[in-house]
């Protein structure tokens, strides 16, 4: 049962970046949305939790807030470049070789022989996964978009490490965090997406209503996660959190008909099954 609470973040962050894309909007507009669904959510759980608030904990809390917004809103963009069946287990690559690399060189968190070698076997294993992942059977057609998509997950995954990293270094309780962090989003999304001459579209109209949604199902999982943790680890439950990508890069195949030639979905699902393998060693190598 401890298991199946764990797999629920994996669950609600793989659906996620799904329902962004069928509800569409530009990105301005599922930045703005997404952020608010992040704080309303975090409102209703203040209503029902007994936060600690110190001054440190709010100013590290809303700083890791606007570097998550950095993180979403740059994913979003390589939805639209790549695709998300391309860019989920990138993305996800990313991340746990950057949290995995912080973990190790500013926390010391490979302390023996057993986790140093089984650690980078899974960093392995993450990279050829990215590397299989962004194949594409007509490279010359979409290299330049492919480059741009590799960017913005690079400065994605950037913001995302952040926001990880800097709470479990400042050791700051997720549940004190909440709130704080999500109104560091909401601002650090309102700054990102101000109006340019380049923008033709308003970011509030009635798709950054619905985009709210997906916002409070990060949130929720955001949640499940801190209790799935309390009750797994911070090793397993991180770990199995990721398998969220599973989902999202098959669905985006299989329900946003996403088009990919046979010879590039064998390597799109060997990418995402190498990705996987790698962050459950991590976890292995964390627990």
């Amino acid at each position: 049962m401890n298991i199946l609470i764990a797999l629920i973040p994996a669950l609600l962050w793989g659906f996620m970046p799904l329902v962004i894309t069928k509800i569409g909007g530009t990105t301005r507009q599922q930045t703005m949305g997404i952020t608010f669904g992040a704080l309303v959510f975090a409102c209703i759980a203040f209503l029902f939790t007994d936060p600690v608030y110190t001054l440190k904990t709010v100013l590290i809390s809303f700083a890791t807030g606007c570097l998550w917004s950095v993180g979403q809103m740059f994913q979003l963009k390589s939805f639209k470049l790549i695709g998300v069946s391309k860019a989920m287990p990138i993305s996800t690559g990313m991340q746990l070789v950057g949290t995995t690399l912080c973990g190790v060189l500013l926390f010391h968190e490979w302390d023996t022989l057993f986790r140093i070698v089984f650690g980078f076997i899974a960093l392995a294993l993450i990279i050829v996964g990215i590397f299989m992942t962004s194949y594409a059977e007509k490279e010359e057609a979409g290299q330049a978009m492919l480059n741009r998509g590799l960017l913005a997950l690079t400065i994605s995954s950037a913001g995302y490490i952040s926001y990880v990293v800097i709470i479990q270094g400042f050791a700051i309780n997720g549940w004190d965090a909440i709130l704080p962090q999500a109104i560091g989003m909401v601002v650090a999304a309102f700054i990102m997406t101000a109006q340019s001459k380049d923008d033709k579209e308003s970011r509030f109209i009635k798709k950054t209503a619905w985009l709210v949604i997906p916002g409070m199902i990060w949130a929720l999982g955001n949640v499940a996660m801190l209790y799935a943790n309390s009750i797994v680890g911070v090793a397993t439950g991180f770990s199995l959190s990721q398998l969220g990508v599973v989902i999202s890069t098959l669905g985006a195949i299989l329900l946003l008909d996403e088009r990919k030639t046979r010879k590039e979905i064998i390597f799109v699902v060997s990418g995402v099954v190498f990705v996987v393998i790698g962050g459950v060693l991590i976890g292995v190598t964390k627990a």
